[in-house]
């Protein structure tokens, strides 16, 4: 170890036992309106954002512009002869806080597929990487090559009146929202089917065109396409890969670099990457215990290795829901009606009996439930999505409908530079040591 990376071990060590002091002795002291604890854990819970879109509530789940998913599953329109809400519809109620008809989801479609041509060089770039590069880091490169297209950087240099910064916003975001299933698409073509693509179906809907291009045409994989873009496009404002996105876009980046941005932060363990991790689990759970079938009672001992070895079980717990992820739901529910019998399924449904009542029994977990990547993976494992690392790309393609809608918002009421105060934790000390001279 170099001795300047030794000295600043021996500094993170000194100031990690201080900040363990603080929180123990003084965590629920305030600092303005929130306490030092919540400084240091990650502002959980606090109020600070205002976001438009959807409500999570930590113990009705989800609300997209008040709907919950089951309603939104049986109000917002369908493709024909579907039975799944289509994405372009729920796009249409966050943006304009109104149910769609079925002609204003079908006005939706025909735009986004008329703005979904992807510039070349926006390939040639994805070419260019290492095969062994990494889905998310394609899909943000690919992003990245399109804000050529941007029409606000555009308009943004050649000057033009903040209240019309929403106007051109709006037009990048449907621009990108339509380009991503091919960009994504491709990626999944490039490395995983030696670069055969597919063209696109300009007669599909956005999900279902999505999957066609993927390279399956099963008409329930068609169905599943539209529930995933659905349920996963918004989780309101404080997630990372949402956060992130607004913020950026409050510095007025382009859309294309703001949700680059967000898909950064979607890429992390503790956030999109958690759906393949719950099938890597779940994989050598079954080839550790030399079954595909494992009992309940395998897998309840399966569980307590994983916590025993200091793991966690990926899927279950949630940093803000305190019950069954309604997301979670849906798709079991998709799943009874199309796969029911499915190996894959299957375990995830004994896991749910299980897992609840063993993390709870810990006293350490505040949430045991499953939250939506308990089943997700499952579901694309099922219809032969079976490369894992592409998982978080699906999740990024339905990421965009959220987020692209939140920054028209943030535009449209033109919504300050994001800047929040921030303190050192030697000023943190003196705090405390002025409140304790005080008392």
């Amino acid at each position: 170890m170099g001795y300047v990376k030794q000295r600043f071990r021996e500094k993170a060590d000194a100031l990690a036992a201080d900040i363990k002091d603080i929180l123990s002795n003084h965590g629920d002291k305030k600092l303005g309106d929130v306490t030092i604890r919540q400084a240091y854990t990650g502002m959980r819970g606090v109020p600070g954002l205002v976001t438009e879109t959807s409500l999570l509530d930590a113990e009705e789940g989800i609300r997209f512009r008040g709907y919950s998913i089951p309603e939104l599953r049986e109000l917002l329109p369908k493709a024909e002869g579907g039975i799944e809400p289509l994405p372009e519809g729920l796009f249409y109620l966050m943006l304009v806080g109104e149910l769609p008809s079925k002609e204003d989801v079908d006005h939706l479609s025909t735009v986004l597929a008329r703005r979904s041509n992807v510039p070349k060089h926006v390939f040639d770039v994805l070419d260019k990487m290492p095969a062994s590069t990494h889905p998310m880091t394609l899909f943000c490169q690919g992003v990245m090559a399109l804000q050529t297209e941007s029409k606000f950087a555009k308009a943004y240099k050649e000057g033009i009146s903040k209240k019309d910064h929403w106007e051109y916003v709006y037009e990048d975001t449907l621009s990108l929202i339509a380009r991503l299933p091919q960009i994504a698409a491709y990626i999944y073509r490039k490395k995983y089917h030696n670069g055969e693509g597919i063209e696109p179906d300009a007669e599909l809907d956005w999900a279902g065109n999505f999957a066609h291009m993927l390279g399956f045409d099963d008409p329930s994989f068609y169905a599943l396409m539209r529930l995933y873009m659905t349920i996963h496009a918004d989780h309101e404002g404080g997630n990372v890969s949402a956060h992130t996105t607004h913020l950026v876009g409050s510095a007025l980046s382009d859309p294309y670099l703001s949700f680059t941005a967000g898909m950064t932060g979607l890429a992390g363990p503790l956030h999109g990457l958690a759906n393949q991790e719950v099938i890597a689990w779940i994989e050598d759970m079954c080839e550790e215990l030399n079954t595909q079938e494992p009992s309940k009672d395998q897998i309840s001992q399966y569980i307590k290795d994983t916590l025993a070895a200091g793991k966690v079980v990926p899927g279950y717990g949630h940093a803000v829901l305190r019950k069954t992820d309604p997301r979670f739901t849906a798709q079991m529910e998709f799943a009874k009606t199309h796969c029911p019998d499915a190996p894959m399924v299957q375990n995830v449904w004994k896991i749910y009996e299980v897992a609840p009542d063993i993390l709870g029994a810990t006293g350490k977990i505040k949430n045991p439930w499953p939250n939506v990547d308990a089943h997700s993976g499952a579901l694309l494992t099922h219809y032969g999505l079976v490369e894992k690392e592409f998982y978080t790309v699906l999740f990024g393609v339905s990421r965009a409908l959220g987020v692209l809608a939140s920054l028209c918002w943030d535009r449209a009421l033109g919504l300050s530079i994001e800047r929040p105060k921030s303190l050192t934790t030697k000023r943190i000390k003196e705090i405390v040591a002025e409140e304790e001279v005080a008392s």
